[in-house]
């Protein structure tokens, strides 16, 4: 058997969550694997009495993350929102790896999405041949979910249409969901919740209605305050993926994290890091996913058609990628930009070439 490209959060950190069960003595909800204390020790990472060292999965503020824990303990259902790229789906996963022990209960919105992805579907074969019946009904993830008492993922919720959104009201209110087919109804078991995604930068976004808004406490995940706190989340995602995809790590990687994230900042800001000059934004979002991202692919080109070391003309592509979304508007503010800020700034001539060079 081959090796997957990408393994559940659950696996991936297995052993984390193994040590922190029996290491946790606090209280936990009912069908909660860890405590909330333990759960949010799991995510910003922190030693144990014992001296093991839990990763942090979230770097940034850490009441916000004791914020969505707490709410998951009481009956709403909680709403994770911010511009792409900050982290949503990543705290998302984590929050069920560590509460249900199963991050995999998840609707993926879509403009598609129908009814059917959030309450139940049919066999119709079996529908046909036998009509209504329990064992010709599909349960969704959300069902799967209340049947267990564990937490279902709807991801980019904006995303589905606002009559499909609306299934989810009963299911929050009354903590049950209807099959009027077969005259019952499931009922939710204690530990249920529903995390759920959203964005408002992208288009094709249906605002959320004001009931269904009410059964949701939003918590909003920002970019990153500080360069160093950019960098460090883009150093260690690009570290486990390097790993995953078996991309030797590489000695200079720190120094052109930097480099990508001050690009990054200066342009998503508006001004260069010391204030001295403003400068035009392009359309791009321009998220430490992003960032993540070009980190990566220049990686790869280091490793598959350079000498593995990573340099500037290994980035330039990929950087130009993600920041030239307009074709005209963007290109004209990149190249604005190469030549006031980075072709003026010391060490980076590399940098300025490789880039202007695709131009």
């Amino acid at each position: 058997m081959g090796h997957i490209l990408r393994k559940h959060v659950e696996e991936q950190f297995a052993e984390e969550l193994e040590v922190l069960r029996q290491n946790d003595s606090r209280k936990k909800p009912e069908n909660w694997l860890l405590s909330p204390w333990a759960v949010a020790t799991y995510i910003l990472g922190g030693s144990l009495d014992n001296g093991y060292e839990i990763s942090p999965k979230y770097i940034g503020n850490g009441r916000l993350i004791e914020i969505a824990i707490a709410t998951l303990t009481t009956d709403r259902a909680l709403l994770l929102l911010g511009i792409p790229g900050t982290g949503k789906t990543w705290v998302s996963e984590h929050l069920s790896a560590a509460i249900s022990g199963k991050s995999t209960l998840l609707i993926q919105g879509t403009a598609g999405t129908s009814e059917e992805a959030i309450r139940y579907g049919w066999n119709y074969a079996s529908l046909i041949a036998k009509g209504p019946s329990n064992e010709a009904l599909i349960p969704s993830p959300v069902m799967l979910a209340m049947n267990t008492g564990k937490l279902a993922r709807v991801e980019e919720l904006t995303r589905i249409p606002a009559d499909v959104q609306d299934a989810l009201i009963t299911i929050l209110s009354e903590k049950m969901m209807p099959v009027p087919e077969l005259n019952q109804e499931v009922q939710a078991q204690r530990g249920f919740n529903i995390i759920a995604t959203a964005n408002d930068r992208d288009r094709g976004v249906n605002d959320l209605s004001s009931a269904l808004k009410r059964r949701f406490n939003t918590v909003i995940l920002p970019l990153p305050a500080s360069p160093e706190e950019e960098i460090e989340i883009v150093r260690q995602r690009v570290a486990a993926m390097g790993q995953s995809l078996e991309i030797p790590k590489e000695a200079s990687l720190i120094a052109e994290i930097r480099r990508v994230v001050s690009i990054f900042r200066e342009l998503r800001n508006g001004v260069t890091e010391d204030s001295k000059s403003k400068l035009k934004s392009p359309s791009a979002t321009l998220s430490t996913a992003e960032a993540i991202s070009v980190m990566n692919s220049g990686l790869a080109l280091a490793t598959h058609f350079g000498d593995g070391s990573l340099r500037a003309a290994d980035l330039a592509a990929s950087l130009s990628g993600a920041i030239v979304k307009d074709p005209v508007q963007d290109k004209v503010i990149w190249q604005e930009y190469l030549e006031t800020v980075v072709k003026e700034r010391e060490g980076w001539q590399d940098i300025y070439r490789a880039c202007s060079a695709l131009l």
